[in-house]
């Protein structure tokens, strides 16, 4: 194993666009951390392999800042009882990053992350715009981002990871190259950016949803119910080729379809995901993967402190047939630059791969090189559609 991600669900108050698991009854928080502490225990004791070898560590949400520096003591207490913390790598120290809300950083919260062992930070900016933090429903503002910034520098963490949104309603291109501009002048080590998607089940998907049961037509007259952007496809389309512009001019990594490093700040715990690394999930929702099977933690934290209580895991699991696995690999390893090697996949699935493929390299859509295969920057603006096309069904 090489990663571990421990979901905290918790959230002052809920953004609209979010879709991932999340709860704001915050009176949870300890009989939570209790649980999950538990949650080690009971998957180590069912494990054939004891002490994992564990190189990152991922604290995501929700909103893990909205644990006390005590609940995340314990949860370290718990994390070195159970888990070999190492790299492979002897240069590299484990990568242990955590999720924080500019409006929960402050200086002596900052410092005692940084003696927990916590080497990284991923911040949710959003936009450096005033009126759509109040339209996502953001606690922050603009300014409490690059003071958060500051303060985790003070206390000397050195990697800081940035997310950014596009696509806003009525959101001009010079709107957009002011948000990014504005993150450049933080000089932060990672850039996240992802077009603002309607959900179906979030808050936006309800504010945009009529009441009679009909999805409102949006700007670029689309009535789907799947994830949809609120902007036209053109102006994403431009904005996406801006942020790819200006970030690798500033010295960025475009290392995978959302996301931009500078040298050797690749985010590595995520990128075990899309390099088929096995993971742990601890917490309510939380998935796991050991290619062989994938499991998935009931979405309940109700129900999932009550089955841990009981000495059960909550979880159900899917086995990862060959169909699956490399529909998997379709899926992740094509949204980075590495691609996806083929010599990973069987003969079988590697000749359907290449012909299905054959129409997107004829167009320079994808790019085949020593056995590997990647989109070009023409086929990031198409991703999905080549994804889609790719896949065994």
């Amino acid at each position: 194993m090489a990663g571990l991600y421990i979901h905290i669900p918790f959230c002052k108050s809920r953004c609209i666009y979010c879709g991932f698991y999340s709860t704001v009854d915050l009176k949870m928080r300890q009989k939570y951390v209790d649980a999950v502490c538990r949650e080690m225990i009971l998957r180590d004791e069912s494990s054939e392999v004891r002490g994992e070898r564990i190189e990152t560590v991922y604290l995501g949400g929700g909103t893990p800042s909205q644990l006390s520096i005590p609940q995340l003591e314990q949860l370290f207490i718990y994390i070195n009882k159970v888990y070999f913390l190492t790299s492979h790598l002897s240069h590299l120290t484990p990568e242990i990053t955590i999720e924080m809300n500019p409006d929960d950083v402050s200086v002596p919260y900052a410092e005692s992350l940084s003696q927990l062992g916590i080497n990284r930070v991923s911040m949710g900016a959003q936009t450096f715009d005033n009126e759509r933090l109040r339209f996502l429903h953001r606690r922050h503002s603009a300014e409490q981002v690059c003071q958060a910034v500051n303060m985790l520098r003070v206390a000397g963490i050195k990697n800081i990871s940035i997310d950014l949104m596009y696509g806003f309603p009525d959101e001009s291109l010079e709107d957009w190259q002011r948000d990014i501009d504005a993150v450049l002048a933080l000089d932060v080590e990672h850039i996240s950016a992802y077009c603002l998607m309607i959900e179906e089940g979030t808050a936006l998907y309800q504010k945009l949803h009529k009441g009679d049961g009909s999805f409102c037509v949006l700007s670029d007259g689309t009535t789907q119910k799947e994830p949809s952007p609120i902007c036209d496809e053109e102006l994403e389309r431009q904005m996406y080729e801006m942020l790819m512009d200006k970030l690798t001019d500033a010295g960025y990594e475009h290392y995978e379809i959302s996301n931009f490093a500078k040298p050797g700040f690749r985010s590595r715990h995520n990128s075990s995901y899309w390099h088929d690394v096995p993971y742990i999930g601890l917490g309510a929702a939380a998935h796991s993967y050991d290619k062989h099977y994938r499991s998935w933690n009931i979405a309940d934290i109700h129900q999932y402190i009550v089955s841990i209580r009981c000495g059960e895991l909550p979880s159900e699991r899917e086995i990862i047939d060959e169909v699956t696995y490399y529909n998997d690999r379709i899926t992740t390893a094509l949204r980075t630059i590495d691609g996806l090697d083929l010599m990973i996949l069987s003969a079988p699935f590697r000749s359907y791969c290449l012909k299905e493929a054959q129409p997107f390299l004829r167009s320079g859509q994808l790019q085949l090189c020593s056995e590997r295969l990647s989109l070009t920057r023409q086929g990031l603006f198409v991703s999905d559609y080549i994804t889609s096309s790719l896949m065994y069904v």
